[in-house]
């Protein structure tokens, strides 16, 4: 009775550590159900290839926190970080949110996406650590939303200004979720001797 019950315990654990590659994998392959569909959807060789090497590091990034702790707090605040920074990429990619897609000044998202994942790698991946970052990467999000709106850059869509105000408060929410779940994380017991 007992082996049967951790033998359920384990089929548990392994389908969701396969859900996100399930998701993922779902994710990839509906461009191609919808071009079938619609000529709205018109993907080319590149673009399922761009996409398919994001959702390959946002499952990777997620696999790799998984092996890191296997706290709740830890595990959310890691899915909120990863997909705050997927919908950042492909959004800059895809549509771009300052001016169109190709607009030079959607490259500043670049440095908000660089301040999280090096100062992940300096902080180790530490709860404590990464909550300080996720508020740095927050305060990045914001001064980028302030650069862009001060200078007038995107400024010829007739969306302007309110798709940047309200995409650099919906990811700065993401950041800052993300920093209060990884200070929850540093409490947990697996990490409460390791915070400073």
């Amino acid at each position: 009775m007992a082996a049967s019950a951790d033998n359920s315990g384990r089929r548990g654990r392994h389908l969701w550590r396969m859900a996100p590659w399930i998701v993922a994998a779902l994710l990839w392959l509906l461009p191609l159900v919808a071009m079938m569909f619609t000529d709205e959807a018109n993907w080319g060789e590149t673009d399922f290839i761009v996409f398919g090497t994001m959702l390959l590091g946002a499952c990777g990034t997620y696999e790799l926190a998984e092996k890191v702790a296997g706290g709740i707090a830890y595990r959310a605040a890691v899915g909120v970080t990863v997909v705050a920074a997927f919908i950042l990429i492909w959004m800059s990619l895809a549509v771009g949110i300052i001016g169109a897609e190709d607009y030079p000044a959607n490259l500043m998202y670049g440095g908000v996406l660089a301040i999280a994942v090096l100062g992940g790698f300096i902080v180790r991946l530490q709860p404590h650590g990464m909550a300080q970052v996720l508020v740095a990467t927050a305060l990045a999000q914001t001064l980028v939303g302030i650069i862009a709106l001060s200078a007038g850059l995107g400024s010829t869509g007739g969306n302007w200004p309110w798709v940047i105000v309200v995409l650099t408060g919906f990811f700065s929410a993401l950041w800052l979720l993300s920093a209060w779940l990884f200070r929850k994380a540093a409490q947990e017991p697996a990490f409460a001797g390791a915070a400073p």
